[in-house]
């Protein structure tokens, strides 16, 4: 489904946060980029379990950001492609990976225009993107023709992704602010980053909430097939407001602890 008429500088706009957004990413503590060097992997259990053994396979990450999660499966014997609108994201990963001297290959581009600069053939065993990604597509269709392009027959595709219940909310969680279906873009101005709350940052956004018929109706209309579709009553990161962490690397709202679904999972095949 595709937003009525989203607003033609969107890429533009979001380009430029994400940009402003790399160099405080880059020394957070949320991203842990010295430990990151030291070995650490950014994976978490969700991801991990449904990617299950990567050694060996071909993997496209789409809006990987600077390529944390890419590496990450690249130590683990992945061949993968990262891509993300972020120049300066694509770069940051670039230098990365060279320190750490791991062959992941990344590529500048937007999911839609993708095809322009990377062959299909011969097709990747999965394609992956995780966390707040969906909400920077206008257009769910065409985001899913692009995964299923790529993927060989039999080829996986694996989202994680925030709920989009979460994103009806305002940020602290106080009011319903937008509605669950996609009937609007989204257009703000944020202070900071959740990354970086403290970050001198306040670039302009256009993002969408793409509920979860229209998730998965768009790659079922596809052809893929659904293999595993879950959710999740907490998220991996401490990076939304009023959380509080309930276990190892599980974080609930404190106001409403295990009473609203924040992460999903969807896990779709391409038939062989």
């Amino acid at each position: 489904m595709l937003t009525p008429n989203p607003r033609p500088d969107y890429l533009d706009l979001n380009r430029a946060l994400w940009n402003a957004k790399v160099p405080y990413h880059l020394d957070s503590e949320f991203y842990d980029v010295a430990g990151f060097r030291a070995g650490r992997s950014s994976l978490n259990d969700i991801e991990s379990d449904l990617l299950g053994e990567v050694g060996g396979r071909r993997i496209l990450h789409l809006q990987c950001h600077f390529g944390q999660d890419s590496l990450s499966l690249a130590r683990l014997g992945a061949q993968v492609t990262g891509v993300d609108l972020s120049d300066e994201a694509i770069e940051a990963a670039r230098q990365l990976a060279t320190e750490l001297q791991l062959p992941a290959e990344f590529i500048c581009s937007d999911v839609y225009n993708l095809p322009e600069v990377l062959p299909a053939e011969p097709g990747f065993d999965v394609v992956f993107t995780s966390y707040g990604v969906l909400g920077w597509l206008p257009d769910l269709d065409q985001w899913a023709g692009v995964a299923a392009r790529y993927l060989r027959p039999g080829g996986r595709l694996v989202l994680v992704e925030f709920h989009p219940v979460v994103w009806m909310f305002d940020a602290q969680f106080t009011r319903v602010e937008y509605s669950y279906f996609n009937r609007e873009a989204i257009e703000e101005t944020t202070s900071g980053s959740y990354a970086d709350a403290a970050a001198p940052l306040a670039h302009p956004s256009v993002s969408w909430n793409h509920d979860l018929g229209e998730v998965l109706g768009s790659l079922l209309r596809q052809g893929l097939e659904l293999r595993s579709f879950q959710e999740y009553d907490y998220s991996p990161y401490n990076c939304l407001a009023g959380l509080q962490e309930t276990g190892p690397g599980r974080y609930q709202l404190a106001a409403l602890p295990g009473k609203l679904p924040l992460v999903y999972s969807v896990v779709m095949q391409r038939p062989h």
